[in-house]
């Protein structure tokens, strides 16, 4: 257990110095065609100019992708070094056997997938060749990495990774794969609780996942640091809106994102569709499965893999529908939509960890069977989700600032390094 360290609640002038800061990361997050990418290059391109920032990694899976984020990485003035060893993929028969090796080994899968000997090597090699300030963990499955290395380190928790399988086993229904989910649910949380308080500061994305790790998983030294959007980039243009179309946006190579499509496709946009036989569904995201790919081939639905820009889509969509039943963290794709001008119509899940209300800033509903009526009535009454849609774009842009959100995670970097020993 690495030593304490204790946070002032109370604000005071810090004295600020450049610090050598090194990234720990799945991969280089770029293009920024995810939550993650964005969140973390909103954050990590405002302080490289101020800080000697590192990028330690894994090579991205795509090699075209990999030597574009390279060059991205030098443009912004972080060094890279990258491990050529890519993550497991997530399909075929060594997928599944994997799967059931990792019954036997006390860590969750997405920690004992993503763990190489090599990363730690390199972490290493850095680590005695140069005086690191601070370790700075950007997913938390890679704080396992860090184990046995010294030096402050700070854990970026984009969510709460146990709740995320505590739901995944909620809402499946199929026993076998229940069973195992459940399995992984215990060792993610297990894994949370020792890691993140070995941590010297765990970074929450919302009050509500701070909590979270502070009651149910006991971590002492938390803060926050929300999600944020890029004001000057996501903004209304005079793009004419149509009323009629649903837009779904995210990466289609998560879980929770794809069980929300499969919702829209098979409960929600049917009946919507009956009501409003002129309505259309627009998925956006990235990498969609083979079943995606096919089940988008339905009538008045449209999908859009993998788009460089979703700011044309916000802009023209009658609203964004977040029918999310399993998730963690804060989704930045709410508030690029009101950023936008886009209504947005979500279910609490979906919703969570914004300092938004609803009917107040947009619609939020408890169930998922209660999506398709919220979406009816907000496609036909424009006048209400105006009104909800301006309040909830002067509520993102007061709060949800990337510049002054970089500015909240440099001063803990100058804490954790101050206060906490190593």
């Amino acid at each position: 257990m690495y030593d304490t360290c204790m946070f002032p609640t109370t604000s005071r002038q810090m004295t600020t110095r450049p610090l050598n800061v090194v990234v720990i990361d799945e991969e280089l997050p770029y293009p920024l065609l995810s939550g993650k990418r964005l969140r973390t290059m909103g954050l990590l391109s405002r302080l490289a100019g101020r800080h000697r920032l590192t990028y330690v990694c894994h090579c991205n899976a795509d090699a075209n992708e990999a030597d574009t984020a390279a060059a991205y990485f030098a443009q912004q003035g972080i060094r890279t070094e990258v491990v050529e060893r890519p993550t497991p993929p997530k399909s075929g028969l060594r997928f599944y056997g994997r799967l059931a090796a990792n019954l036997f080994s006390p860590l969750p899968y997405s920690v004992s997938s993503h763990t190489s000997s090599a990363l730690r090597s390199r972490l290493k090699q850095i680590a005695e060749k140069q005086r690191v300030d601070l370790w700075h963990v950007e997913w938390t499955p890679y704080a396992q990495s860090l184990v046995g290395l010294p030096g402050r380190r700070l854990v970026m928790a984009h969510n709460v990774e146990s709740t995320i399988w505590q739901r995944y086993w909620e809402t499946e229904s199929n026993p076998f794969k229940r069973w195992y989910i459940r399995q992984q649910w215990l060792k993610m949380r297990r894994f949370e609780r020792t890691i993140l308080r070995q941590a010297n500061l765990t970074v929450a994305v919302s009050d509500l996942d701070a909590q979270r790790f502070r009651q149910e998983l006991g971590v002492p030294r938390v803060e926050v640091v929300d999600n944020g959007v890029d004001p000057s980039y996501f903004c209304p243009d005079d793009s004419p809106r149509r009323p009629e179309v649903l837009l779904f946006l995210g990466s289609l190579d998560w879980r929770p994102n794809q069980d929300a499509a499969r919702q829209l496709l098979d409960l929600i946009f049917p009946v919507v569709q009956a009501r409003v036989p002129q309505a259309e569904l627009w998925l956006v995201g990235r990498n969609p499965p083979d079943w995606l790919v096919h089940a988008a081939r339905r009538p008045g639905v449209y999908l859009h893999a993998s788009v460089p820009d979703v700011r044309p889509f916000l802009r023209q969509a009658g609203q964004l529908v977040v029918p999310l039943r399993v998730g963690g963290g804060s989704r930045l794709k709410i508030l690029e939509a009101l950023a936008c001008g886009t209504p947005v119509v979500s279910t609490r899940i979906g919703a969570e960890g914004l300092h938004l209300e609803h009917d107040l800033h947009l619609v939020q509903v408890e169930r998922i069977e209660e999506m398709a009526e919220a979406i009816l009535a907000s496609i036909h009454d424009r006048q209400r989700m105006d009104k909800l849609t301006l309040r909830g774009r002067q509520q993102v842009l007061r709060l949800y600032d990337w510049d002054s959100l970089a500015q909240r995670l440099e001063s803990l970097w100058q804490r954790c390094v101050r206060e906490c020993q190593p």
